[in-house]
Formats: structure tokens, C-alpha cells, sequence
């Protein structure tokens, strides 16, 4: 059942910043764009998607503690069976490769259409996944290390949308459940609930947690920080914007900074920018950690060859000689395949239990 005891590394305040840090990434500075449709009536919204977040996380630390030293692509394999597990993992290493050129690609086109507008991105991409290699090289542990650094160097960027608050309108909370059709709601879901995903990757490192028993809790304080996050940037973006900009206003979020401003910083967003790579690297290191543990186990060989390979194709993916709007439909595709991993775990219990059974009928 178990191939090996894994190293345990990751204490609790690791597993904590991990989950939080991981799932900040770029989504938030464009969520109050993503649940434009239900209007001002989004704020509340982050806080349904921590409810979601928290009821889904436990079948993922179920299942893993069934099996507490294998992580995800080789429960796959010992539940579905070699080459069907191998398949499927095959599938979730090719969707965390476009999911993190996404992301890249993403910060990329803000600091293009920003600060370098009259600039290529091929430079800052390589130099970003440079820096990407190094801090995936050093293992779980450097990545969790580098989110609990990542958290504390910027969460003083929230004391810049004071300025926003200040100016906001509370009477666009009133009433506080406008009208809004099942259409309006599902679109808000489907498309909002992709900036908050980063917290299932617990079944890929929870192998490599010391408190294993308490992982459910620590996780679950993580993603309640994120959610707390995006509720109040959330909130403030309602208040301070008009419906029509809600929906227009592409990464509304780094706006709000504009709100406000100090005489030694002639532009607080391009400030906002260079701070939120460190946001960037936390995401993106852990998905392509978890994509070279996923080819370690699909060749049955570890190798930190894979890990350079991985970010060559990550390169040409993001360079990809395409028009913007394919690629932003390619991305979007492959956030949306994320949902699936999400419900994986379900399906796997399900599995788990029938194979039980069929074990004490013999």
C-alpha cells in the first residue's frame, strides 16, 4: 500500500501559509471582475466560497490519511490501478503546466499593460522562472518557507485601500440581496470560485506534514485567512466602484490603491505590482513542484532534470504564438479542468469504500 515513509517537513504554521499564500496568487485582483454579474451583491460572496472551500477539503485529507505517506498521483495508481492511475495523473501534470503559465501569463500582461508597455515579456519571463527554479529546487519546505515570507511582506498592501473605504458608498450594500437571476449566481460561481483554488493541493504535500491528524484544521485556517482577504478587498471594491466598473475595470483590486496616495510614491498600483510577484512566485512554485512530483511518479524516476524541462515548456507556453483571446480561452479551459481535481477526492472515497468492501466479502 505505501511505497516508503516520506521525510516529515512541514509543521504546522507551514501547512497554514501554505494554504494561504497559494491561493492568493492573481485571482483576487481580478475577482470583484469575475462576480460582476450578480452586481453589488458580490460581497458576500467570498464567504460562500469558504464555506465550499472548507465542506471540499475534507474528502482530499480523507482520503489522504488513508494512505499518509503517498501523496495524490500514487493513490491514483493504487486505487485505480497502474497504467489508469498513471492516465489520469498525465492529465493533472499537463493541467497544472498551463494552469501556471496562466497565472505568468496573466501578471505578465498587467505588468505589460502597466509599467513596460513599450517592452516585450520575454526577458521578465525568463528571469521569473530563473527565480521559480530556485525556490522549487530546495523542496516543499523552501516553498512553504517562502510563503510565510511572501504572507508578512505583503499583507501591509491592504492598509492601501483605506483611501478606497474612505470614499466608498455603504448604501451600495443596501439592500443587501439585490435582484439577481440562478444564471447570474452560477457565472458569479464559476468564474469567482477559480480565485480561490490552490488549497487542494494539501493532497500532493500532506505526505510531508508532521501533524498529520491536525491537518484538516491548519489547512482549513489558511484558507479562512485568503477568504477573509478577499472579502474585505471585495467589500471595499463594492463600495467604492459603480456597477458598470465592476465589470469593466480589468484587476480592479490594484486600482483602489489609486484612491489614495503618498508624495514620496507618484504611483502606489506600480508599487502594488512589484510587491504581488512575490504572490505570484508562492502559486506558481508549489503547482510546478506538485507537476515534477506528478512526471517523478509517471517515469517511476526522480530526477531534477524534469524540473528544468517543465519550465521550458512552461516558457514556450506562455510565448506561444497565438492571439491573446486563444490563449485566454486555453487558460481559462484549464482553470476550469481544476474543478475536476477538486471533486477527484470524492470519487476516490467512493472507490476506496467498494474496494473495502469487496475485501471483507472475501
Amino acid at each position: 500500500m505505501s511505497t516508503g515513509k516520506s521525510k516529515k517537513l512541514l509543521n504546522p504554521y507551514h501547512v497554514v501559509f501554505l494554504a494561504q499564500s497559494i491561493m492568493i496568487g492573481t485571482g483576487i485582483l481580478s475577482l470583484p471582475q469575475q462576480l460582476s454579474s450578480l452586481g453589488y451583491s458580490q460581497a458576500f460572496m467570498p464567504l460562500l466560497f469558504g464555506v465550499i472551500a472548507s465542506i471540499t477539503l475534507y474528502p482530499m485529507v480523507w482520503i489522504n490519511s488513508k494512505y499518509p505517506n503517498e501523496n495524490l498521483f500514487r493513490i491514483n495508481e493504487i486505487l485505480l490501478g497502474k497504467w489508469l492511475g498513471k492516465f489520469i495523473n498525465l492529465f493533472f501534470i499537463i493541467q497544472f503546466i498551463i494552469f501556471i503559465a496562466g497565472i505568468i501569463s496573466n501578471y505578465m500582461h498587467l505588468i505589460q499593460s502597466t509599467a513596460l508597455q513599450e517592452q516585450t515579456i520575454t526577458g521578465p519571463v525568463f528571469c521569473f522562472l530563473l527565480l521559480l527554479i530556485y525556490i522549487v529546487s530546495g523542496g516543499i519546505k523552501s516553498i512553504a518557507r517562502f510563503c510565510i515570507m511572501t504572507f508578512f511582506l505583503t499583507i501591509g498592501m491592504v492598509y492601501f485601500t483605506h483611501w478606497a473605504f474612505e470614499k466608498g458608498d455603504f448604501s451600495h450594500f443596501l439592500p443587501l440581496y439585490n435582484f439577481f437571476s440562478v444564471n447570474d449566481f452560477y457565472e458569479a460561481v464559476k468564474r469567482g470560485y477559480l480565485s480561490i483554488l490552490g488549497y487542494e493541493l494539501i493532497m500532493f504535500y500532506f505526505p510531508y506534514i508532521v501533524d498529520q491528524k491536525k491537518a484538516y484544521r491548519h489547512t482549513l485556517i489558511g484558507i479562512w485567512i485568503s477568504i477573509l482577504l478577499c472579502f474585505i478587498t471585495t467589500a471595499i471594491s463594492v463600495m467604492y466602484y459603480s456597477e458598470w466598473q465592476l465589470e469593466n475595470v480589468e484587476f480592479s483590486v490594484l486600482n483602489l490603491f489609486k484612491a489614495g496616495e503618498f508624495s514620496f510614491i507618484e504611483r502606489i498600483d506600480i508599487f502594488g505590482i512589484t510587491l504581488w510577484v512575490f504572490l505570484i512566485l508562492s502559486t506558481v512554485a508549489a503547482y510546478l513542484w506538485c507537476a515534477k512530483k506528478g512526471v517523478d511518479s509517471l517515469l517511476s524516476k526522480k530526477s531534477n532534470a524534469y524540473l528544468y524541462i517543465l519550465a521550458i515548456i512552461i516558457f514556450f507556453v506562455v510565448k506561444m504564438p497565438f492571439s491573446r483571446d486563444f490563449q485566454e480561452k486555453l487558460f481559462y479551459g484549464a482553470n476550469y479542468v481544476a474543478y475536476m481535481l477538486i471533486l477527484w477526492p470524492i470519487l476516490l472515497m467512493m472507490v476506496y469504500a467498494l474496494r473495502k468492501k469487496k475485501q471483507v466479502q472475501l
